[in-house]
Order: structure tokens, then C-alpha cells, then sequence
């Protein structure tokens, strides 16, 4: 069966829509948010099949966007077969090879809670996840379910960075990175290792998909999503390449 349709029907769950909000990412839109009913437990086959179809995990709710008028978020994945790093990402991997890496389960851990505030500090001080607190970090990056991972970035027995990720049948999808914004961290370009060693762990485990989410063509927070290629985008019920603009 191709990767490009879910292997189980999905027409038997319950979904909601949420009351219009604001938008995260688009200055002046409101958005509407499809999610699955939260008495569905996003078990590993639901989860399978709903990654397929665009659907995202946040804590323990899967979700896609569902806005009147408005498509501008599109779900993208890197085929990870096809992909070969950019000169400017070869020069990231080499730049970071005295960092170890390390994956954990999805469960609260005080150091990793510990940078994500800051991070969030520096970086989001004026988003929606500021202020940061325990309880916001558990309900969205911790999980007790086998799929829900979390990888570690370690210089020596520092901490600089944990990427979320999720462990699915076809690809592993990235929940979110945080990383230390110390300055002098920024040459290493964290965020753009985390993706590259996702892509890595899904070559080594023979997985064809890295799922990154929505991109957004207005959304400057998205542009780096594009220098990850080649790239594909859900186009209805189908996975197609993206053209690079």
C-alpha cells in the first residue's frame, strides 16, 4: 500500500471544531482548529493515519488546521531518500561534531524544562507561549505513549538542545525544538541540526518521511522549512513535490 494513503479508515472517529481565534502565524486572521475528539486516545494506528492526512500532535491532541477562505497552511515532509544537504548544512553537521545526542521518552524532566523556559524567554517573549510554566511544557511536549520520543543534544554534559519528535509506521514527524540562546550558541545553527538528525535516525531506520509540520509562504518563521530539499506538500488527500519559488 503507498505511504501517500492511510492505512486505516478514519471516518469512524469523532472530531471538533474549535470557536474562530487568532492567528499564530498571519497578523490579522482568525483560525479555526479541527481536532480529534479528546476522548480518542491517539493511538499508534489513528495516529498513522491521521499524520497522513495532516494532522498534528500537541501533548496528548491531534489537530490540523480548518479555516474558512484560508489554505495558507500546508503540510510538508522531506522524502528522505531524495534528500542531500545544502553546502550551508554540511557545514552545520561539521560544526557540531562534538555534540552527542541521545533519545529519551517523552517525560517531564527538570533540565530540559529548565532550557525550554529559557528558550522561550529569549526567543518567544512575544508569542503565544510566553510565559512558559510547567504546566504549559507537560501538556505540550510530554506524552506516555511509545511513539512520543524526545532527542537530547549534549556539548560534554551540557544540555543545548531537545527536539520532539514522534516515531510513526511511515517517517518520523517533528514536534518542536528548543535550544540554548545563549549567543554564543548561535554559529551552530541548533535548529537546523535537529532536522538534519532526525533526518539521519529515519535514514538509519529505513523510514521514507520526515514530517515537518505546516509551512505558511507569508510566515517568515516558516522560511527555513524551504532549505530543506526537495520538499513535499499535502495537496488535498495527496502528497506532491513542492516547487521551490
Amino acid at each position: 500500500m503507498s505511504s501517500n494513503t492511510p492505512r486505516q479508515p478514519v471516518r469512524d472517529l469523532r472530531f471538533f471544531l474549535t470557536v474562530p481565534h487568532g492567528c499564530s502565524y498571519l497578523q490579522g486572521r482568525e483560525a479555526t482548529t479541527l481536532f480529534l475528539d479528546p476522548q480518542e486516545a491517539p493511538g499508534q494506528g489513528v495516529y498513522d493515519a491521521l499524520a497522513l492526512l495532516g494532522f498534528r500532535r500537541s501533548g496528548r491532541h491531534l489537530y490540523r488546521p480548518h479555516c474558512e477562505g484560508c489554505s495558507a497552511c500546508i503540510s510538508v515532509r522531506i522524502p528522505v531518500d531524495d534528500f542531500t544537504a545544502s553546502r550551508n548544512q554540511r557545514k552545520v553537521i561539521a560544526r557540531n561534531t562534538d555534540i552527542t545526542l541521545r533519545t529519551r521518552p517523552a517525560i517531564f524532566d527538570p533540565e530540559h524544562y529548565s532550557l525550554y523556559s529559557r528558550y522561550i524567554r529569549a526567543r518567544h517573549a512575544d508569542g503565544d507561549m510566553f510565559p512558559p510554566s510547567h504546566e504549559q511544557y507537560r501538556t505540550f511536549l510530554t506524552l506516555n505513549q511509545p511513539y512520543a520520543r524526545l532527542l537530547e543534544f549534549r556539548l560534554g554534559k551540557r544540555l543545548v538542545a531537545v527536539a520532539a519528535f514522534d516515531q510513526l509506521e511511515h517517517g518520523l514527524s517533528a514536534i518542536y525544538t528548543f535550544f540554548d540562546p545563549d549567543d554564543t550558541m548561535d554559529r551552530r545553527s541548533l535548529g537546523t541540526l535537529a532536522v538534519l538528525s532526525l533526518i539521519e535516525r529515519a535514514r538509519e531506520q529505513h523510514m521514507p518521511h520526515v514530517y515537518l509540520g505546516y509551512w505558511i509562504r507569508e510566515s517568515r518563521k516558516m522560511n527555513y522549512k524551504q532549505a530543506f530539499r526537495p520538499l513535499e506538500m499535502l495537496d488535498g488527500s495527496r502528497w506532491r513535490r513542492l516547487i521551490p519559488t
